[in-house]
C-alpha cells in the first residue's frame, strides 16, 4: 500500500456569460419549456462566444483552483486536461494551458478524452500519480465547449448540451489526515461506441468546408434509449461496488455527485442505488450536459456552498461516449 494518500486541494469553474434558456430554444426550432423539463430536467444552459476557447475557460476555472489551494502556477508538476474536441489538434490543450498559466517550470502536460467519463478517468489517473510518489500537486481539469458540435435544428441533441469548465487540484495528504481515494472504477463498453458519437469529424472522414458550415453534418447521433439504459445500469452497478468495496453503507455516505447529463438519468440512479434525495448534488437544470466539466463544476459548488466538509465521503459517477464509465469515491 502506498505511504502517500491524494487530497483534493483547491476546486474551481467557469462558465460563460451567455445563457440560453429553453424559451430561447422555442425560438428557433419546435420545441417548448415543458417539452424540455419533462424529458431532461433541464431549464437553461451557458454557451461560450465564439472567440472564446476551451482553453480560455480552462484558464479561468484553473486560476480559480490555484487560489484556493494556495499554490502559484510553478507548484503544479502535472496537468491532465480531459477535453472532447478541443481547440486545435495540436499543440495539446494541457500546453496550452500550462502556458496561459505561466507555468515554466516544463511539467508534463497530457490531453486525454473519455467524453463525460473523462474527468473521472483523469482523476483515477492522478490519484495513481500520487501515490507513486512521482507528483505532488496535479492540476484536473475537464472543460467542454460543446456548442462547438451542437446541431441547433436537432431538438433531440441540442438541448441537452451546455459549455463549461471545471478544475480540481489533486495533491498529497499531509499525515494523520484522512482524505484520501477510498476506491475506483473504470471502464468502456465498445459494443455499443455507436449509440452516441459525431462521426462525421476528425480523421475518419474528410472535413469539407461545406461540413464546417452546415451543423447538421458534423452533428452529434444519440441512440437515446440505449444511452440512458447503459447510463442508469452502469453508474448504479459501480456505485454499489465502490460502497460495497469500501465497506461503506449507504447510510454512511455523506454526498453523492453523479454526471449530470439529464435529471431523469440522475433521478434512477439514485433510486436503483437507494440514496436518499436529499444527498444527490444537482445542478443540470442551470446547465444541462456539461460532459466532463459537469461533475467537478457540481464538486465546486457542493463545497462553496458548504455542503460539503472535510471528512465527508462523496461518490462520484460518470457515464459516456465509447461507452465510458467511471466511478470514485472518496473522503474529503
Amino acid at each position: 500500500m502506498s505511504k502517500y494518500q491524494t487530497k483534493i486541494l483547491g476546486t474551481g469553474k467557469y462558465h460563460p456569460s451567455k445563457v440560453m434558456t429553453n424559451d430561447d430554444f422555442a425560438k428557433i426550432m419546435d420545441t417548448n419549456d415543458q417539452w424540455i423539463t419533462e424529458r431532461t430536467g433541464i431549464k437553461e444552459r451557458r454557451f461560450a462566444e465564439k472567440d472564446e476557447l476551451n482553453v480560455d475557460m480552462a484558464t479561468h476555472a484553473a486560476k480559480m483552483a490555484l487560489k484556493e489551494a494556495n499554490l502559484q502556477p510553478d507548484d503544479i508538476d502535472f496537468i491532465l486536461y480531459q477535453v472532447t474536441l478541443p481547440d486545435y489538434y495540436f499543440p495539446n490543450s494541457a500546453s496550452n494551458l500550462q502556458e496561459k498559466l505561466g507555468i515554466t517550470n516544463k511539467c508534463p502536460a497530457l490531453d486525454i478524452n473519455a467524453a463525460c467519463s473523462g474527468y473521472l478517468y483523469g482523476f483515477v489517473l492522478a490519484d495513481s500519480l500520487i501515490k507513486s510518489g512521482l507528483y505532488k500537486n496535479i492540476l484536473l481539469i475537464g472543460a467542454e465547449k460543446t456548442s462547438n458540435f451542437n446541431a441547433f435544428k436537432d431538438r433531440s441533441t441540442s438541448v441537452l448540451f451546455g459549455d463549461a469548465a471545471g478544475a480540481t487540484v489533486l495533491s498529497r495528504s499531509s499525515e494523520g489526515e484522512s482524505s484520501a481515494v477510498l476506491g475506483s472504477v473504470l471502464g468502456s463498453d465498445s459494443s455499443k461506441l455507436d449509440s452516441l458519437a459525431m462521426p462525421n469529424s476528425a480523421g475518419a472522414n474528410e472535413v469539407t468546408h461545406e461540413m464546417l458550415e452546415n451543423f447538421e453534418d458534423k452533428k452529434v447521433v444519440m441512440n437515446g434509449q440505449v444511452v440512458f439504459k447503459n447510463a442508469v445500469k452502469t453508474m448504479a452497478k459501480h456505485s454499489l461496488e465502490l460502497l460495497d468495496n469500501a465497506g461503506i453503507s449507504m447510510d454512511e455516505l455523506s454526498w453523492f455527485i453523479p454526471h449530470q447529463a439529464n435529471l431523469r438519468i440522475i433521478e434512477a440512479v439514485g433510486q436503483m442505488v437507494k440514496c436518499p434525495q436529499e444527498k444527490v448534488i444537482v445542478n443540470v437544470q442551470k446547465y444541462a450536459n456539461t460532459s466532463s466539466a459537469s461533475i467537478p463544476v457540481t464538486l465546486n459548488e457542493g463545497i462553496a456552498e458548504g455542503k460539503i466538509k472535510r471528512g465527508d465521503t462523496i461518490l462520484m459517477t460518470a457515464f459516456g461516449a465509447g461507452l465510458t464509465s467511471a466511478g470514485i469515491l472518496i473522503r474529503y
